[in-house]
């Protein structure tokens, strides 16, 4: 946040959806954002909640007035000091104007001096883009909560994060699409939205990106944890699954990095 001193189906067709039919967004909805960012704050021990209060008070409606979209907050539950959030744009001119916008803006000169000591780390930041047309996180419909609402939102989100040694081709993709994003369905998880590096350069320094490092990501939510085991122990079952990873590491280099998300209060991604 302070400007910085740091996704068993038919094969892969053209314009091929990785999503399932409840998470397309149809011709009625908005048009789903080009440009995300996956934003990981390592933050000073017990401060998430102050940066939580802060940033539901004054970031979301604050940033969005600016042309960007606040999608999703979540405390780590693997990290008591980490907050994670993500954010879109339409596209990569868009996000320019937007970032200029916010942080050049009132609300964040307004608000700087009480988030930026909460952080140890703000640099953590995948920029990504949808991995094929309509693999974008659907637009929410539904309306936020106002900005005094506290504690936690329903259900769990996960992000899972595979490490690519090359950026994401169509074999990759095909992979992915045809064997494990059905298998995860079957266990309970359709996908929400699938995202690969966007690799353009960073036109808002003040704040770096990774956007040099090829990754994929997907997206999933559940009722709670207890649906969350569930779905992992099916897929720890599942020799098809097993089968499946192995084969990941013709792409990767490295275990699947998950993030257990919990949303906030006003997060409008949630279980």
């Amino acid at each position: 946040m302070p400007i910085s001193h740091r996704h068993l189906a038919a094969g892969l067709l053209a314009g091929a959806s990785l999503l399932t039919a409840g998470s397309v967004a149809n011709a009625r909805d908005p048009k789903p954002d080009a440009v995300l960012e996956l934003r990981q704050y390592t933050l000073h021990p017990g401060k998430r909640d102050t940066l939580i209060d802060i940033f539901e008070r004054n970031f979301v409606e604050g940033q969005e007035a600016q042309g960007m979209t606040i999608v999703g907050q979540f405390r780590d539950l693997d990290s008591p000091d980490r907050f994670v959030w993500l954010r879109t744009f339409p596209d990569m001119a868009a996000r320019a104007r937007a970032l200029n916008g916010f942080y050049f803006g009132p609300v964040w000169q307004a608000n700087r001096n009480g988030a930026n000591p909460t952080m140890v780390d703000s640099d953590n930041v995948l920029l990504l883009k949808p991995a094929l047309p309509r693999s974008a996180l659907a637009p929410s419909r539904e309306a936020r909560p106002e900005p005094t609402a506290k504690g936690s939102g329903p259900g769990l989100v996960v992000a899972q994060i595979v490490y690519l040694r090359t950026a994401a081709d169509p074999a990759f993709l095909a992979f992915f699409d045809n064997e494990l994003r059905p298998l995860l369905a079957a266990a309970g998880a359709p996908v929400l939205g699938a995202y690969v590096t966007e690799t353009a350069a960073n036109n808002f320094p003040q704040i770096p990106v990774r956007n040099t490092e090829p990754v994929f990501v997907w997206f999933m939510s559940f009722p709670d944890g207890t649906a969350y085991e569930r779905h992992r122990m099916a897929l720890r079952q599942s020799q098809t699954w097993r089968a499946a990873t192995g084969r990941l590491s013709l792409w990767s280099y490295q275990p699947i990095e998950t993030l257990r998300l919990q949303p906030t209060a006003r997060s409008r991604l949630h279980g």
